[in-house]
């Protein structure tokens, strides 16, 4: 008997229920044209995709287990290992970055003569208003911290040194402990690439990105966007605070009134952006609920997450569209998520085109 136990006990282990429960599209209530019309759209720029609905996975195209590099979807993977530094009590969203990280912004060493480096907190490198410069790397800090929406690679990549420092261990074996292998998340179906733009280790230990590095399959990424679903839970057992989850997906109050930089690429960005995750909570998107998320990154990897339609959608590939990765604003996936809002038939008149 205790052999038996135990072999069951090693398959579950092994499996890591790493594969969806399935159903039909009309068991999940959603029309095939429209989700083969979203797909269409999708394969514009050829790659692979799911869509979950009720925890099942009802609709796929492409090779769902090919890795893709997810750029900047990444992001959203950074703000899942932030809500398990906040739930453990490791830091929290006022806290100054300073005070958190020794040797925070530096180099380069022109920002030790700025006092702005003094005043940037965790929620200004989480949504964008910290001041960094684009690139990734250690790039000095333009503005006043909370005065300017800029989207950079830097922040969100001092923010994951921030963790860093914290936990002395490597965030890529922090989060598989803590996020990816509970969820069903194996290393086959993601990886975190050395970084790229500082030096491979820290205080001993691997160093990685939030700005990007993430390779996965769209089965990870959809794993990943149902537990966001969910509040932050998964199979009764809460990953992520609820109250963080609610809040990172939503715009910040704070943020909208201001300027952002490159206005051309990013309008009205300080009024729907969340903490490393992109929102329809101003309505930008018609045709859409505004409790809309998702991430987003170079030739559009995204993972899409709509709570009040039970939908959970992972795309990559190469850009869909006019191939502009994010061109001038959120046009170019309204003929993505449009089809998919329709394949539930449910009216939504907040969203209505």
């Amino acid at each position: 008997m205790r052999k038996a136990i135990w072999l069951a006990l090693l398959i579950v282990a092994l499996l890591g229920g790493a594969e969806w429960e399935r159903a039909t599209p009309a068991e999940a209530g959603l029309e095939t044209r429209w989700l083969d019309a979203a797909r269409d759209y999708a394969l514009t720029g050829g790659g692979s995709g799911v869509v979950i609905r009720g925890g099942k996975l009802v609709y796929s195209w492409g090779d769902v287990d090919a890795l893709y590099d997810l750029k900047s979807s990444t992001k959203s993977f950074g703000a899942t290992a932030l809500g398990v530094a906040v739930s453990d009590g490791k830091v929290t969203l006022d806290e100054k970055a300073a005070e958190c990280l020794p040797g925070f912004a530096t180099p380069p060493p022109q920002n030790r003569l700025n006092s702005w480096i003094t005043e940037a907190t965790l929620f200004h490198l989480a949504t964008q208003t910290a001041g960094f410069a684009k690139p990734g790397g250690y790039e000095q800090i333009l503005t006043q911290p909370g005065e300017e929406w800029a989207y950079s690679d830097g922040g969100p990549n001092w923010l994951a040194d921030c963790l860093t420092h914290v936990y002395k261990q490597d965030l890529q074996e922090l989060m598989f402990d803590r996020v990816f292998g509970p969820i069903g998340i194996e290393r086959e179906d993601l990886r975190w690439r050395n970084n790229q733009y500082r030096t491979h280790e820290m205080e001993g230990v691997g160093r990685r990105e939030f700005g990007s590095g993430i390779h996965a399959n769209v089965k990870a990424m959809a794993r990943l966007g149902w537990l966001w679903r969910q509040g932050g839970a998964w199979e009764g057992k809460q990953i992520l605070p609820s109250d963080f989850v609610a809040r990172a997906t939503r715009p910040q109050p704070e943020l909208a009134g201001l300027p952002v930089r490159d206005p051309e690429h990013y309008p009205g960005a300080a009024k729907h952006y969340g903490m490393l995750w992109w929102t329809n909570g101003d309505g930008a998107i018609k045709g859409v609920p505004r409790d809309a998320f998702w991430s987003w990154g170079l030739y559009d990897s995204l993972i899409l997450v709509m709570p009040s339609l039970d939908i959970v959608v992972a795309r990559a590939g190469k850009s869909i569209g006019d191939g502009d990765w994010r061109g001038s604003d959120y046009g170019k996936l309204a003929p993505f998520f449009r089809p998919l809002v329709k394949a539930t038939g449910a009216p939504y008149p907040q969203s209505e085109e």
